[in-house]
């Protein structure tokens, strides 16, 4: 009997602030450019693979969960295991799901929040590096958080994050975001 793969799955939560101060939530000129009233919170992903690397190399803070897990659960849980701090107390407005290109699938939900970029403390990993040479070495997870525009975030993001940004975009328009899944 074959074996069955199972299916891998992220969860993740995408913190989003509206400035005060000016009419339109805009602050400093990438946003009044962006125009789009808000920021999010997002990370450049640790170790040697993405250093040096600034477009589509960071990610909104998510992990792997398994079915015994609930995703909203486990998007918390990520959330802290990469910020290094529990996530902000509150309901989070479901943005969906979207296919990955490796295969995996992420869900997401958005938190209005205004947390301190600077005050993560992220988790660690162990990688031999350089490949092949016996050395085991610790990594941040993520190792700078940002607030970003939207137009920022979505030419740092990698690509099948996108998504969320327009699905968070949807919500704070009208209220509302379009159930589904994306590339799935």
């Amino acid at each position: 009997m074959p074996s069955q793969k199972r299916a891998r799955r992220s969860a993740g939560l995408l913190l989003f602030r509206r400035p005060a101060g000016r009419p339109d939530g805009a602050v400093g000129d990438a946003a009044v450019d962006d125009g789009a009233g808000f920021e999010v919170l997002i990370g450049h992903m640790g170790g040697p693979f993405w250093a040096g690397r600034r477009s589509a190399a960071w990610s909104i803070p998510k992990g792997e969960y398994g079915p015994e897990e609930e995703p909203a659960a486990a998007a918390r849980r990520e959330f802290e295991e990469e910020f290094g701090r529990p996530a902000p107390e509150g309901d989070g407005v479901p943005l969906g799901e979207a296919r990955q290109s490796g295969g995996k699938t992420v869900t997401v939900w958005a938190l209005e929040s205004d947390l301190d970029a600077g005050s993560a403390v992220p988790g660690t990993f162990t990688l031999e590096w350089p490949r092949g040479s016996g050395v085991l070495r610790e990594f941040p997870e993520v190792d700078e958080f940002a607030w970003c525009t939207p137009r920022e975030a979505a030419e740092r993001l990698v690509t099948g994050q996108r998504v969320f940004l327009d699905r968070l975009r949807e919500y704070l328009a009208d209220g509302r975001v379009t159930p589904g899944r994306d590339g799935a």
